[in-house]
């Protein structure tokens, strides 16, 4: 029952890690599209983007693999619960879609960087201030679905 805790208390601590890529990769692309004609600020911003980039990808990856563990370690790990009482996955089923919408925006959003790097254009800075609420609206019915279990 240890190990359960541990592997849930890692791979909320990954989630926490890489929502916070998420909802600052937009942040730095905001910047970037205001500070036109400043090479050495739209430089830094970039190098900074593509490095919080990497990062958000690391930590996807480990919560993802906790999650994996959390979903089904206990056909491996013996005396290790299980979250998902047979029949009762619904909750999981639509946070997991959640998920894979937020992992669209960041896949998205990092598309947004790399293409600055190439020269494209951004889009406007206000379109990228709403755009950057948009995790916003997926993370709350995930954090509510992971605590209610409603179905």
């Amino acid at each position: 029952m240890q190990s359960y805790y541990w592997v849930k208390t890692f791979h909320i601590v990954f989630v926490v890690a890489w929502m916070a890529t998420v909802f600052y990769l937009p942040r730095i692309l905001v910047n970037l599209s205001e500070t036109a004609g400043q090479p050495a600020v739209v430089e830094r911003l970039q190098l900074m983007g593509m490095r919080l980039y990497r990062f958000g990808h690391s930590m996807f990856g480990l919560a993802f693999v906790l999650g994996l563990v959390l979903w089904l370690g206990y056909k491996v790990i013996p005396d290790f619960p299980t979250m998902v009482a047979p029949g009762g996955a619904g909750w999981l089923h639509a946070k997991l879609g959640l998920v894979v919408v937020l992992l669209a925006y960041f896949i998205w959003i990092g598309r947004l960087l790399k293409g600055v790097a190439r020269g494209r254009a951004l889009p406007s800075s206000r379109a990228l201030r709403w755009i950057n609420e948009i995790p916003l609206l997926a993370f709350i019915p995930i954090v509510w679905l992971v605590l209610a279990k409603p179905f």
